[in-house]
């Protein structure tokens, strides 16, 4: 990509910590650390502003419109319908995305909320929390569902597809695990070394993670180690005269049902990934300096 075509929108005071595009790639909702600019509504043709949500004080979310403590994550249903955030707070809160307004707000997490994923199709609403575990909601009739348990430390990243299932990362517990709704029941893949950070579905067979220890991980759902493992992907450290780790992979990106994969650190680019046949391979395509 020439770096003149990558365009910067600029408006948070703040760390960035999330973001989601519209269905119809017309319109980038964006949330951060600030206390006043909390959800930004853009246009990506014109990289206008349209919308801010201001935050609170803790505990005013009733009377005002937005969250009172740093979102975390956020997630737009497949008809572009509603927008789902998550914060520090243990709230989730559900909003209209074509007017930014409040819809609801889901109380039941007992620690921040790390990750949300509509099931494709549907209102179906997944969350992740440092709480260890995942609670399925309905965004359509504000309804809480079920609530899974089995990670052994916060769950530090989390994804759905079409099917009535989704994909966790456990960070320091080590495990990658898959839950299917229906049968209750959930399928746990081992194979990072270090605390494993985020998690994307490639297609309905194959998933990618990432871990602090520089790792990326190629998983079928039917084998419990990885298919591939590349070890430093983004290099190692430069720590003077000290044993140099590895930069760590903090987000995953996958072109849904192809073969693209993107990886984030910040060793000052984002690097993207070719999958070999049959997700046996793992090589590299490009880097993108940021």
């Amino acid at each position: 990509p020439d770096p003149a075509s990558i365009r910067v929108l600029r408006g948070h005071q703040l760390s960035v910590t999330c973001l989601v595009i519209s269905p119809d790639d017309r319109f980038i909702f964006s949330a951060s650390k600030d206390g006043s600019l909390i959800k930004c509504k853009w246009e990506v043709e014109s990289g206008k502003r349209l919308c801010v949500v201001p935050g609170g004080k803790k505990g005013t979310e009733e009377r005002h419109m937005g969250h009172a403590s740093h979102v975390l994550c956020m997630a737009i249903s497949s008809d572009g319908k509603y927008l789902a955030t998550g914060d520090r707070n243990k709230l989730i809160m559900i909003w209209d995305a074509a007017t930014c307004k409040r819809l609801h707000i889901f109380t039941g997490h007992r620690d921040a909320v790390s990750g949300l994923s509509f099931r494709k199709g549907t209102y179906q609403l997944y969350s992740a929390s440092h709480d260890r575990c995942v609670k399925v909601w309905n965004a359509a009739e504000n309804a809480y569902v079920e609530t899974l348990f089995g990670h052994q430390d916060v769950i530090t990243g989390l994804d759905s597809l079409s099917r009535e299932c989704c994909v966790t990362a456990g960070g320091r517990d080590g495990t990658v695990r898959l839950w299917k709704i229906p049968e209750e029941s959930q399928l746990v893949f081992c194979g990072h070394q270090g605390s494993i950070d985020c998690i994307q579905l490639i297609n309905e067979e194959h998933m990618v993670s990432g871990a602090d220890d520089g790792s990326i991980a190629l998983w079928g759902l039917t084998k419990k180690k990885p298919l591939v493992l590349t070890r430093q992907a983004h290099g190692m450290q430069d720590a003077q005269g000290l044993q140099e780790p590895p930069y760590w992979i903090s987000s995953v990106a996958a072109l849904c049902n192809s073969d693209l994969l993107a990886t984030g650190s910040y060793s000052a680019s984002v690097k993207l990934w070719k999958c070999g046949e049959g997700f046996r391979k793992l090589e590299p395509l490009w880097d993108i300096p940021l």
